[in-house]
Parts: C-alpha cells; structure tokens; sequence
C-alpha cells in the first residue's frame, strides 16, 4: 500500500525556491526534494526551473533518471484532468 502524500502540481509549483523555502521536482509521478544541492540553488539548475515536473525535460539532460536516487522523495503527483 502507498503511503506517499499526494501534492497536486499548484502544491509542487510553491515548492519552487521562490514562494516557500522548499525546492522540489517531480519526475515520473515522483517529488524529490533537492533543497540541498548545490546544483539547484534558488529553484533553478541551468535551464530548468523546480516546482514542476521535468520529465519530459530530462531526455534533453546529459544524465539520466538515476541521478533522482541522491535526493528524498516527499510524495506522488497527483495526475489532474
């Protein structure tokens, strides 16, 4: 049984380094946490922004999904018709 918090995608966008403290993404229906990294400091790593979803944007990356394992996930995304 999953017991992630759902957060729909208005939620992860204040996650974005701007609105609130936190600095999220979402790949494949899962939020991560990169608050930490260096890399996305201020919400943003190159061109990329948090508080969305990147999946589509991570073909385009030089790295793939694994490097999502370094960072906590904190809920799902909840899909919205």
């Amino acid at each position: 049984m999953n017991h992630q918090k759902e957060y729909t995608p208005q939620q992860l966008a204040l996650r974005n380094g701007q609105d609130k403290p936190e600095i999220w993404i979402a790949y494949q229906g899962i939020i991560y946490d990169v608050t930490e990294s260096r890399l996305w400091k201020n919400g943003k790593h190159y061109e990329h922004w948090a508080g969305q979803d990147l999946s589509k944007e991570l073909i385009e990356a030089p790295h793939n999904e694994r490097v999502f394992k370094k960072f906590k996930v904190v809920g799902t995304l909840i899909k919205q018709a």
